[in-house]
């Protein structure tokens, strides 16, 4: 994939950006931008091509006041990837492809603005094969977006998302959790735990036929994609409402669990729409 065919996302901080890089991103630090934050007194900021007469006529104090604008800052922002072996379910579309797209646009879209981009990696332990530290680097989304299809994940779990924090960057970041929330719900819950000091985007990545249901009545074969263990089921009307019943509770007690912490996830049910990605921050 070439970067004149990698669509481009558009997304935005909900609070105000830290930071010392100049970028796009709202702030309230500096002195020389162009949004207007206060006024101050020109003993204290020596610049009178921002001089207010207005304010200075009206200051009760008789103080000549310049007006100070925030400057815009570029921020961190960082993908953490579940690498376990249920992302490598392939229905109408690969999950792991999915994920390579989002993370060649998030990458080629954060350049654009001139924010950094890193990535971490996870299974059962956080692969040092996949991280990425926070770089600036105009191709990095290409070279690991290539790396992922080619991937065939073997971990038998996602635990090592909690440690991920660890190699994020110590200033507040938009961090793009993304996987397919199979874990249990407690381990969810830790894991955004972990990440309470960053700006947390919950993406769930899933492909509707991993969720059909077989046939009316028969004799059926389940797999769990990440132990890969088999267990033979007698498909039955009753059974199927079970299952009907608990993925309803599932994706509801993760809707509760999301919006406790206040997250608001982003779901990607199907190929990457990178409109989708933008409408999630414009909502």
């Amino acid at each position: 994939m070439t970067p004149a065919r990698i669509p481009e996302v558009h997304y935005r901080l909900a609070g105000l950006a830290g930071g010392a890089f100049p970028g796009h991103h709202r702030s309230r630090s500096g002195d020389g931008g162009f949004e207007f934050r206060a006024h101050a007194p020109l003993f204290d900021v020596p610049d009178a091509r921002r001089l207010d007469l207005h304010a200075s006529l009206r200051d009760p104090f008789g103080r000549w006041l310049v007006r100070v604008n925030s400057l815009r800052k570029a921020i961190p922002v960082a993908v953490v990837a579940d690498l376990s072996a249920s992302m490598g379910f392939e229905g109408a579309q690969r999950k792991l492809d999915v994920l390579a797209d989002f993370t060649a646009s998030l990458a080629w879209s954060a350049w654009r603005t001139g924010d950094s981009f890193g990535f971490v990696g996870c299974d059962e332990r956080v692969r040092a094969d996949w991280l990425l530290p926070q770089t600036r680097q105009r191709g990095a989304g290409i070279a690991l977006a290539g790396r992922l299809r080619s991937l065939r994940p073997q971990g038998r779990s996602a635990a090592a998302l909690r440690e991920a924090h660890r190699h994020l960057p110590h200033a507040r970041s938009l961090v793009f959790l993304v996987s397919d929330f199979h874990l249990p719900l407690p381990q969810v819950a830790e894991v955004l735990a972990s990440l309470t000091h960053h700006e947390v985007v919950p993406v769930l990545l899933w492909q509707p036929s991993e969720f059909e249901l077989a046939p009316t009545r028969g004799l059926v074969q389940g797999i769990d994609p990440e132990s890969g263990q088999r267990r033979w089921l007698w498909w039955r009307p009753a059974l199927r409402e079970r299952w009907r019943a608990a993925q309803a509770e599932r994706r509801a007690a993760l809707g509760h669990l999301f919006a406790a912490q206040q997250r608001f996830p982003l779901l990607i049910d199907g190929p990457f729409d990178p409109d989708a990605v933008t409408r999630h921050f414009l909502a």
